[in-house]
């Protein structure tokens, strides 16, 4: 009996973690969810009054070469009909009265036209899914989407491959050698988290005018190869967590420091490299800040963040347009994360365990 309840006891904490992990993720989903659904309506759909949310148009149908609107008509108020039933059916209206309509049935045209008592306005209508696939073609067309994209694409993997580089080797030093003052440089790298970003702007900015850089790519690709303290302390968590012994095997054959790297850290370190790889696409794929201070003037090197916030402003009287451009520069990342996962939560766990 104790073992039954136990049982029971554990079968519902189970059931109640459950049911609050789906309604947390149902309503971190919601805005999305809207965003796919807005970006399928017409601008006529959205403008609806007690429209449903999902993109759909009143039903209609064809009768004596005309298209007719549709209502949910309770049957009892009809001629003809069983004055005691509470069955309703989507009918067709041909004349609209105060107190009583005319109405025409779509699966029995041949009955002809009847009446139905009852105003017509407090009728509820019928609505067909109607989806409006063009909404993407037009964003495709009006932005240059493709240029945008490979623009975007060449910022986060030109960038990416710098971070990757230098984050592993100053990741490395700081993991695996010792020497002077250790410990204090990299309190010091960790310290510049706390930095706020906007505080250096000018200076970098300056500096990069002066050099003849704004404008380019270079303000925003060759910082990356300088490494950062968010990849650089990922990394060396990851590397503490490898045994030593692996590295002094390796250098009992013969191996230096780089060989030790290429092949024992490295080949043990994909979840955290693939970690720091989304991470950092991620990021440069949702940059807009650096890009508008840098490429504000090169139009044609406009990465996707900055096309869209100008899109938002011409097209703003158009939602739906702006739902299916965002929706569609979020698809890559998404794709991103969803190849990678395993790797990248295994790379975050990991990370958290001490040595």
């Amino acid at each position: 009996m104790k073992l039954t309840r136990t049982n029971l006891t554990n079968g519902l904490n189970s059931f109640f973690v459950t049911a609050l992990v789906v309604a947390i993720l149902a309503l971190f989903l919601m805005p999305f969810l809207y965003m796919v659904l807005t970006s399928l309506k017409t601008t006529e759909q959205i403008s609806i009054i007690g429209g449903p949310i999902w993109p759909a148009a009143p039903a209609t149908m064809d009768y004596n070469g005309k298209n007719i609107e549709m209502y949910s008509v309770p049957l009892a108020n009809c001629e003809g009909e069983d004055p005691d039933t509470t069955e309703s059916k989507d009918l067709g209206i041909v004349t609209k009265g105060r107190q009583e309509s005319v109405y025409v049935d779509p699966d029995n045209v041949e009955r002809g036209e009847f009446v139905c008592k009852g105003a017509w306005r407090t009728l509820e209508r019928p609505w067909k899914f109607s989806p409006t696939w063009s909404n993407y073609s037009e964003v495709w067309e009006s932005i240059n989407f493709p240029r945008l994209v490979w623009n975007t694409f060449y910022y986060a993997v030109m960038s990416g491959i710098g971070t990757v580089i230098s984050c592993t080797l100053v990741a490395y030093g700081f993991a695996r050698f010792r020497f002077p003052g250790r410990d204090f440089l990299f309190v010091l790298l960790i310290s510049t988290i706390f930095l706020p970003g906007f505080v250096t702007v000018i200076p970098t900015y300056t500096f990069f005018q002066s050099i003849g850089w704004v404008g380019t790519w270079l303000p925003l690709i060759v910082p990356a190869f300088f490494a950062n303290a968010y990849n650089v302390f990922l990394l060396r968590q990851y590397f503490l967590t490898l045994p030593r012994e692996l590295d002094e095997a390796a250098m009992m054959d013969g191996a230096g420091p780089f060989r030790v790297l290429w092949s024992i850290i490295l080949p043990q370190s994909y979840p955290a490299l693939m970690a720091v790889t989304v991470f950092h696409i991620v990021f440069a794929w949702n940059d807009y800040f650096g890009p508008l201070i840098y490429l504000s003037t090169s139009r044609e090197n406009w990465p996707i963040s900055i096309a869209l916030s100008t899109f938002n402003g011409i097209y703003g009287s158009r939602p739906q347009l702006i739902q299916a451009g965002s929706l569609m520069a979020l698809i890559a990342p998404l794709l991103l994360f969803l190849a990678a996962q395993r790797f990248f939560i295994q790379g975050i766990v990991i990370t958290g365990v001490d040595k």
